[in-house]
């Protein structure tokens, strides 16, 4: 019983605009009983499945980011492409994944939004630039690895706390 409480408290986010690996995350998910907000800004189909929540926000710039940043903590993963989005939720100290595997980190974050940046001012100028390659089945390997890996020392973190919780502190002896 204990084991079911410790796994619905941690929730995957996944920004579905424009994801490609949503029928991943609803197999993963549903084989570790974890619950999963698929939030879009426009009507997606998803399964029907009780783990598995469609959220649809109203239409404009990054409510749907905004929905995801306010609800996604350090027991949650975030699933997006989405660079700001990212580096918000790991502020926020969830776990973020990209679709083709890549963990965004404290450490990896700034670079990646500098690199964003410096494309954006590229194109801005005139230069023109390859959007992302299509996801090979490397990519989904990955993707599913980090995805196993971030919940499974996410589920550990959980039992640790849990256990810390649970154990009677001693009290100090004053001689």
């Amino acid at each position: 019983m204990e084991d079911v409480k410790q796994q619905a408290s941690i929730c995957i986010f996944v920004d579905a605009d424009a994801c490609p690996v949503k029928p991943e995350v609803y197999r993963v998910a549903e084989r570790y009983g974890l619950k999963v907000y698929v939030v879009a800004n426009s009507f997606m189909a998803v399964p029907r499945h009780e783990l598995i929540e469609r959220v649809i926000v109203p239409e404009g710039p990054d409510i749907a980011d905004d929905w995801i940043v306010e609800r996604a903590g350090a027991n949650d993963i975030v699933i997006t492409a989405d660079i700001p989005l990212a580096g918000r939720c790991v502020r926020n100290k969830a776990t973020v994944i990209g679709p083709t595997g890549k963990p965004f980190t404290d450490d990896s974050i700034g670079m990646a939004l500098a690199t964003r940046d410096l494309l954006t001012d590229l194109r801005s100028a005139g230069a023109t630039t390859r959007g992302p390659p299509p996801l090979s089945r490397q990519d989904l390997s990955r993707f599913l690895s980090a995805l196993d890996l971030a919940i499974t020392r996410l589920k550990r973190k959980l039992a640790e706390q849990t256990k810390l919780r649970s154990f009677p502190r001693k009290r100090e002896s004053r001689e």
